[in-house]
């Protein structure tokens, strides 16, 4: 569970890999050449996520694995997934950071009806960016995708920079009782009103961590996926200069993340060029310390003895091609702000709930806390809270009055991150979830070219049950 010392933790500081919105979407999709089809089926299944000697955990899985089966597909290539329904209650799919036609985005009630028990529905769209994407249901969220629905998606670059592995690491963590079992509360009040439904196991796709075994010199690109309803991992890798090259499946300029911490909030990605440099034989930790005065190991990178891979260190990090995003007109843009308002210890007194005023202790009795422009959400199919031009630019200022931290998500296009606390991000990244310090402020722009109802709302999944969701329209 999230305390609220846990949650104000994150210094401004470390806000390093800001990132915040879908990215632009493709219009109407090519879609003449015939494409193969990927079954994903939803549905229960058993996990070993704890030690071997421990208990399996009942789980939800995409077509039998936790994570769901990682997804591949060259950029500009056309996806077509058939999602089977076997779960007891309905569902979707909604494809994380893509930039894909509304009609696919995965959204009950906006972009589609959910999938009935039993049911199915196919996603048929061209992958217009390369990068690292996920995928995960948007019905009841916290609760299948804190179950295990949740995968990755790669699409890969047409040439994709000379590494000796590409590694996929889904990210996450799961409350689990001593019998093995998922902790089946997930309406847990305090998670809703605090910083969301933290879990007590931390897993690497699924298991908990071993060791990366490495040997000297070799060069591995690591994918980063950060799936928790609400951790944030702050990953440092000790004795390694690790490069990021793309966040939030966006190529970025490779740098070195500030304090040498890879921040990732739920919801967003990076890709981080890892040159083993290391003596055979040695040992160096991965520590994630993203929150204060609680770093732990995730787990470590080991050098196997022997001679290297290659005789020097490989050299410079890539630089991947730019995915095709229009820039902004900043000179021109229209303006807009967003405030983010409620939780514990917060000063809402009230908010509009389903068209009407109601204050602060009626909304809790319905379990809605939160609030964006004065709005608690109950369903996904909200009056727009904002109306963008159709191909114009757009500049947005979100507040975060409130005191936990909140990774903003924007279903439909992608966004460059301008600023956070008043201060320029370093290399104004392109990215689909921009993640808010307690109190903080962040501004972000882009070029609304994606016609149709786009979700924005945090990825923390038990804030999006207390109310923190709504809608962009762009016309």
């Amino acid at each position: 569970m999230e305390t609220l010392s846990k949650a104000s933790a994150l210094s401004r500081r470390q806000l390093l890999l800001g990132g915040g919105a879908f990215a632009l979407a493709t219009l109407a999709p090519r879609l003449s050449r015939a494409a193969p089809q990927t079954i994903l089926r939803a549905a229960p299944h058993t996990t070993q996520i704890l030690p071997g000697d421990w208990p399996a955990t009942p789980t939800w899985a995409y077509s039998a694995q936790n994570p769901g089966p990682v997804l591949r597909v060259k950029q500009g290539e056309r996806l077509r997934v058939m999602l089977q329904n076997d779960l007891q209650q309905p569902t979707t799919v909604h494809w994380h950071g893509l930039r894909i036609p509304h009609a696919m985005d995965g959204v009950p009630d906006v972009t589609q009806a959910p999938v009935q028990p039993g049911g199915s529905f196919v996603y048929d769209f061209m992958a217009p960016d390369a990068g690292t994407y996920w995928y995960h249901p948007h019905v009841n969220s916290s609760e299948q995708v804190g179950r295990g629905l949740h995968g990755a998606l790669i699409v890969e670059e047409h040439n994709p920079p000379k590494v000796d592995r590409d590694l996929v690491w889904v990210l996450d963590d799961w409350r689990l009782d001593r019998d093995g079992s998922i902790r089946d509360d997930f309406q847990r009040g305090m998670d809703i009103s605090h910083g969301g439904r933290s879990g007590n196991v931390v897993t690497v796709n699924g298991r908990m961590p071993e060791p990366l075994q490495v040997r000297k010199n070799e060069r591995i690109r690591l994918r980063l996926i950060n799936v928790a309803n609400a951790r944030i991992f702050g990953l440092n890798f000790e004795n390694h200069d690790a490069q990021v090259i793309a966040i939030d499946g966006q190529p970025v300029t490779p740098h070195k993340p500030e304090f040498d911490m890879v921040l990732l909030a739920p919801g967003q990605r990076a890709d981080v060029i890892l040159d083993c440099t290391g003596e055979a034989g040695s040992s160096h930790r991965i520590i994630d310390a993203a929150y204060q005065d609680e770093a732990t190991v995730l787990q470590n990178i080991v050098y196997a003895e022997g001679p290297p891979v290659r005789e020097s260190a490989p050299g410079p990090a890539p630089t991947l091609a730019p995915n095709p995003l229009t820039e902004p007109d900043l000179n021109n843009a229209e303006h807009h702000d967003i405030t983010i308002t409620g939780g514990a210890m917060g000063a809402m007194q009230g908010a509009v709930y389903k068209g009407k005023y109601l204050p602060i202790d009626e909304l809790v009795q319905d379990m809605r806390i939160w609030a964006l422009n004065g709005v608690a959400a109950h369903t996904t199919a909200m009056t727009p809270m904002l109306n963008f031009a159709l191909g114009k630019s757009h500049i947005i200022t979100v507040k975060n009055e409130t005191v936990f931290p909140h990774p903003m998500h924007l279903h439909g296009h992608s966004f460059r991150v301008l600023s956070q606390d008043g201060a320029p991000v370093p290399h104004t990244p392109w990215a689909d979830t921009v993640l808010l310090n307690g109190r903080g402020v962040a501004q972000i722009a882009l070029v609304a070219d994606n016609p149709g109802d786009w979700l924005f709302h945090c990825h923390v999944l038990a804030h999006v049950q207390g109310g923190m969701t709504s809608v962009i329209r762009v016309a």
